[in-house]
């Protein structure tokens, strides 16, 4: 088997900037028959409700059925799921279920309010989303380890009610997957997948209710779908392939950054994994690491194609320089395999999660570390966050006026209005003005 080449670059190169843009270049224009496809869905379930999700999931998943009620697992199914796998597993779910709800109810926000020297009250009403839709990837992509991270930060901000859907083609059932469902505290599972299942979830059919926000990960068809009912409902993000950005001196085991590179190149063929490292002599190192390790994993193929079209080998004149490269990257995903990570991580400003010194693999936090990883890809690190407990709550203004606020501030509203043209609203201030 022929060794993996992989993309080198550098820095200080004339032609650094435009190399790099193309590196991170992915395509993410959708299909003309994709969007067909599921705008037909989205138009068949919104209209024709229950029907339309048994034909669809007929078609798609092989499964007839004479009733959307009969695609609901009830909690008995959920516990014996639970109930049903080894207890390695049960007590691995558990242990990172528990972390990752510590984590999220240190993000959950009160409301808060104060009141002014006219005795104005002002401030914030925090309320939970009433039912959120949780997509959960089904067959061969079963993810339990997303039920926790998605359905834990909806229960913990007070969401009244999770739903989730998720594929069982041929009736095949992920009892992993069931049994994070129960570990979460999911409120109702339907086995509906695809563009049916986000229409679904968006507008409501006559057994399955209509949510305010639909999360999770799915393939092209389900993100086409979200797309399409943002607006109708909330969606979490649209999501590119998985990313990871590795920053280190030199000093780490280089076949520790070879498998932490290869663990977000197995995801994908368009998943992309770069090194940066002002040691040249090291970016050699993890290259031969790489090339010699890879015969040893299972999903060898797919990293193989994401390491030769997406990975790059970057050399830099310092971490500084490191950490700039960084920046302008923004990954889903940055290790720093450095001696003192938080002088770097002072350096950085966009990433969706940083991982600090040699011990800490990003795939710890894929599983239980506790922070979620459901995180910005293709640099929207730049200006987004990763999913939390703020996702499912919504933040209301509070505005109380005293009759001395009122007069005061109606002075200035007046006069704002009166210049906008807007009379109405100038008078109506000045109704409540003291003569």
């Amino acid at each position: 088997m022929t060794d993996v080449t992989i993309k080198r670059l550098n820095a200080s190169q004339s032609d650094f900037d435009s190399a790099l843009a193309k590196l991170l270049a992915w395509e993410d224009s959708v299909d003309h028959q994709v969007n067909e496809s599921v705008r037909h869905i989205l138009h068949e379930v919104k209209t024709r409700g229950d029907q339309a999700v048994l034909e669809f999931t007929e078609r798609f998943d092989r499964l007839s059925v004479a009733s959307v009620a009969e695609l609901e697992m009830g909690q008995d199914r959920l516990q014996q799921s639970l109930a049903a796998i080894p207890q390695a597993q049960r007590e691995a779910l558990e242990q990172a279920a528990q972390r990752i709800r510590d984590y999220h109810q240190r993000q959950n926000q009160a409301s808060w309010q104060y009141t002014d020297e006219d005795g104005t009250v002002l401030g914030q009403k925090v309320t939970p989303l009433d039912r959120a839709g949780l997509y959960v990837p089904g067959g061969k992509a079963a993810y339990p380890s997303s039920v926790l991270m998605n359905a834990i930060p909806a229960k913990v901000a007070g969401v009244a009610e999770v739903i989730m859907v998720v594929p069982t083609p041929d009736g095949v059932v992920n009892e992993l997957v069931l049994a994070a469902a129960a570990i979460a505290g999911v409120d109702r599972v339907f086995t509906v997948g695809g563009a049916q299942a986000v229409a679904a979830l968006a507008y409501g059919t006559e057994t399955i209710p209509p949510v305010d926000k639909i999360v999770g990960p799915g393939n092209i068809f389900v993100a086409t779908a979200k797309r399409e009912v943002f607006g109708v409902v909330g969606i979490d993000m649209i999501a590119g392939p998985s990313e990871i950005l590795v920053i280190s001196d030199g000093k780490t085991d280089p076949d520790w950054i070879a498998m932490d590179l290869f663990s977000q190149a197995e995801h994908d063929e368009q998943a992309q994994s770069i090194l940066i490292s002002p040691d040249a002599a090291f970016l050699d190192a993890v290259e031969a690491s790489i090339n010699r390790l890879l015969p040893t994993m299972e999903r060898a193929d797919i990293i193989r194609t994401s390491m030769t079209d997406r990975a790059a080998l970057i050399q830099v004149e310092d971490l500084e320089q490191a950490a700039e490269v960084s920046n302008r990257i923004a990954p889903e995903h940055l290790e720093l395999s450095v001696e003192n990570p938080e002088y770097l991580v002072e350096r950085i400003r966009h990433a969706g999660a940083i991982f600090m010194g040699r011990y800490t693999a990003e795939a710890l936090g894929d599983y239980c570390a506790g922070p979620n990883h459901v995180l910005p890809t293709s640099g929207t690190a730049r200006f987004s966050s990763p999913l939390g407990v703020y996702d499912f709550q919504k933040r209301s203004s509070l505005i109380g006026f005293s009759a001395e606020g009122a007069d005061r501030m109606g002075r200035v509203a007046s006069v704002l209005a009166r210049g906008e043209g807007l009379t109405a609203h100038a008078r109506s201030a000045e109704y409540r003005i003291k003569d």
